[in-house]
């Protein structure tokens, strides 16, 4: 590197005749004062050094300043960052070929060092890739150009060739500004159309984390569409056993369709579903037309306590359907005064509440009748117990008053947190009426799993309109904050609103349901069981769901919400036993969890609930597809194998427009320029232009600088001294 020196003076005519002045003055008075002193020899050197003092003080008000100039001697650089991220693979080029190419592909003569030939032998040309997006993540415009300057010496020019599409980091035209600063123009080469290709993507594919054999599985899925008018097309959904299932449905125009397909699973096992949308005429794009999704098949064995007093004909129904239920093993307690024992008659019933932790955590629902505190039948304790059941072990509680009022006993223990609704405390006994009231669907018990007695929705609503009615109700005034209405009564209102008797509510790990009618069992009127045993069905799956998403012989992992999106946080639980099936008090207990890009993470659960062995960890996901998981235990020598998938796609996506603009704007803000892709020559004319770096420069300030001012006083001390010694002063 060549390096020149220089002292510079930053002097007007003003300062230069009043410094001369001042000096000659100065001098004609020493040589004044030396003659007085009659030349003696401390006197001239005094004189000397007060003329040296005037001296150094008229040359810094002038501003003097040493400046060191450093010129490099190697070539200056030009670095072009070409963009490799997804979206680049999208094919909206059209040059002079009849088919479109990709972004990517026709950006390739552009990293041709020939290309470059005519400038090589003035600068150095580097190619670098730029927003590689990692697996999940978005691209980054903004890193790159800001880091340019400090990672290649002597930069003269960036040639930057890409879609535009960031979606990471801050605005790019942030790292413009400071280019600008330094002279680094910035020439851009936009690449894709700005405008979106006709397409028909398939979003999302929503399967649930594992189904039932021979139950249907429900899967909804999301189809987005930039063709300009609606159309019908049928959608299939096939697995690596031969089953295939599809549907017909219209597609919307320039929007989003959601809808779901109909599985009946036949046999066990882990599946993987593929989902198809046809290719349209119209459509340019046809690789974002299929998702794949995993889903585990397993024989369903869920165990339900229906815990009731006096056995009415609710109760009685409702013990028929889950006993029939292949996929249910129910156990019934049945509180009834006129029983000389607590219990029944047969298989199905239990003579007591059950002993421990262990014999209760075995239940995935528990049905609350019409019971209470009371001789013979709960106890706060039991209660308590009930309570940690649902907020520790994900189990689901059913509400079921009846017209005896025994459930505003429970209202005093701890249970009370749980109950979704609040009861009027005049009228125990409920409301009954001569003639049949009807349920009215809420706009969430439209949408929700467990009203869904029919395929469609409008043949839902139907059917729920025309079942027969109930000649009781529970004294339901409103619904608490947190809970959900999914249906009220179609004609008793009150200062709230319309009279909840079917809301549900998440607390803790589990959730909550209230029923406040006796009379689902009428719904057999006509149908038989059709409609009475789906609903209860329904009921029981919907609330062990979450439980069951992955279990072992010592070990339960379940998580919310149970269909992740894409940069969601997940509330891992974990319920540890020891191998005598008591909950482990304290442990250390880890899951290991692989992204589908092979990234492991360990996550470290705490603790949650040492009396129902609950721990507890979050997770964050930032890539969609299957995560593995692993779950150990360092005390109970345990582990538990699962999985779970992530929904979405990733941010980065093949087929959204580019956005030239942002190209636009970094080179307007650095005063460089926008070329074509295919007008490479331009750009090598404007990079042969630019002017050689400028040197860097080094200025010391010398009369403000803190040595200079030190020696002038040192200086001053000396003279002031030196006249104290001569006897001056």
């Amino acid at each position: 590197m060549n390096a020149t020196r220089a002292l510079t003076f930053l002097w007007t005519p003003w300062s230069m005749f009043v410094s001369i002045v001042i000096v000659a003055v100065t001098i004609v008075f020493s040589l004044i004062a030396w003659r007085r002193s009659g030349y003696r020899r401390w006197f001239g050197l005094l004189e000397l050094l007060r003329v040296a003092l005037v001296i150094g003080a008229a040359v810094m008000f002038n501003q003097p300043e040493w400046i060191e100039e450093f010129r490099p001697e190697e070539k200056p650089t030009v670095v072009v960052f070409w963009d490799a991220s997804p979206s680049m693979n999208t094919r909206d080029v059209v040059l002079d070929q009849a088919q479109p190419v990709s972004r990517s592909e026709a950006i390739k003569p552009l990293l041709d060092e020939a290309s470059w030939s005519l400038i090589h032998e003035r600068v150095n040309v580097v190619m670098q890739p730029v927003a590689e997006a990692a697996a999940g993540r978005g691209s980054d415009l903004h890193a790159p150009l800001a880091d340019a300057t400090n990672k290649f010496k002597n930069l003269i020019g960036i040639v930057l060739a890409s879609d535009g599409d960031w979606n990471e980091g801050p605005p790019p035209v942030e790292a413009a500004s400071q280019l600008r600063l330094k002279g680094v123009p910035i020439f851009c080469v936009p690449v894709g159309s700005s405008a979106r290709l006709p397409d028909v993507e398939l979003l999302s594919l929503d399967a649930p984390t594992f189904g039932i054999v021979n139950k249907a599985v429900r899967i909804p899925f999301t189809i987005e569409s930039s063709l300009p008018r609606d159309f019908v097309t049928t959608v299939s959904m096939k697995t690596a056993r031969g089953d295939e299932v599809s549907k017909e449905i219209r597609v919307a125009a320039m929007g989003r369709t959601t809808d779901a397909i109909t599985w009946q699973p036949a046999e066990i096992g882990d599946y993987t579903l593929t989902m198809n949308v046809p290719r349209h005429q119209d459509e340019r794009l046809t690789d974002n037309n299929e998702l794949l999704a995993p889903i585990s098949i397993r024989e369903e064995k869920l165990k339900v306590l229906v815990i009731e007093s006096y056995p009415r004909w609710e109760y009685r129904y409702l013990r028929n359907a889950l006993s029939r239920d292949p996929g249910v093993d129910v156990a019934c307690l049945l509180f009834h005064p006129g029983l000389s024992k607590v219990g029944g008659g047969n298989k199905d019933y239990i003579q007591k509440f059950p002993d421990g932790l262990d014999e209760l955590a075995k239940f995935d629902v528990v049905f609350l009748g019409d019971v209470g505190l009371d001789d013979n039948q709960l106890t706060v304790e039991q209660c308590r117990l009930l309570k940690g059941l649902v907020e520790q072990q994900a189990s689901g509680l059913v509400f079921m008053p009846g017209w005896q009022g025994r459930q505003f006993s429970l209202l005093d223990t701890e249970l009370a947190d749980l109950y979704p609704v609040t009861l009027d405390d005049t009228q125990h006994g409920g409301w009954g009426s001569r003639s049949p009231s009807h349920f009215e669907l809420t706009e969430l018990g439209r949408r929700s799993l467990l009203t869904k007695l029919a395929d469609t929705q409008e043949d839902n609503i139907q059917v729920w309109e025309g079942l027969p009615g109930f000649q009781w109700h529970a004294p339901a005034v409103r619904a608490r904050a947190g809970s959900e209405v999914l249906a009220v009564h179609k004609d008793a209102a009150n200062e709230y609103g319309r009279l909840p008797l079917l809301a549900t509510r998440t607390f803790g790990a589990g959730k909550v349901l209230f029923m406040g009618t006796d009379g689902a069992w009428r719904w057999r009127k006509g149908v038989e069981d059709k409609y009475h045993y789906r609903f209860w069905g329904q009921v029981v799956r919907w609330m062990a769901y979450q439980r069951n998403m992955a279990k072992g012989e010592t070990m339960r992992l379940f998580y919310s919400p149970d269909q992740p999106q894409m940069r969601q946080t997940l509330s891992l639980n974990a319920n540890v036993m020891e191998p005598s099936g008591e909950p482990l008090q304290k442990g250390d207990v880890l899951a290991r969890i692989v992204a589908p890009s092979g990234k492991a993470e360990t996550v470290r659960f705490t603790s949650a609930g040492d009396e129902w062995g609950l721990f507890s960890g979050r997770f964050t996901t930032d890539e969609p597809g299957t995560h593995q998981v692993t779950l150990s235990c360092k005390q109970t020598n345990a582990t538990l194998e699962a999985s779970f998938f992530v929904q979405g796609v990733a941010t980065e996506r093949i087929g959204r427009p580019a956005r030239p603009e942002v190209l636009e704007e970094l080179a307007r803000v650095t005063r460089g320029k926008v070329s074509a892709v295919n007008r490479l020559d331009e750009i090598v004319n404007s990079l042969a232009t630019l002017p050689d770096p400028p040197p860097a420069i080094r200025r010391v300030q010398l009369w403000n600088h803190p040595v200079i001012a030190g020696l002038l006083v040192f200086m001053l001390g000396v003279f002031w001294v030196g006249r104290k010694v001569v006897g001056l002063i």
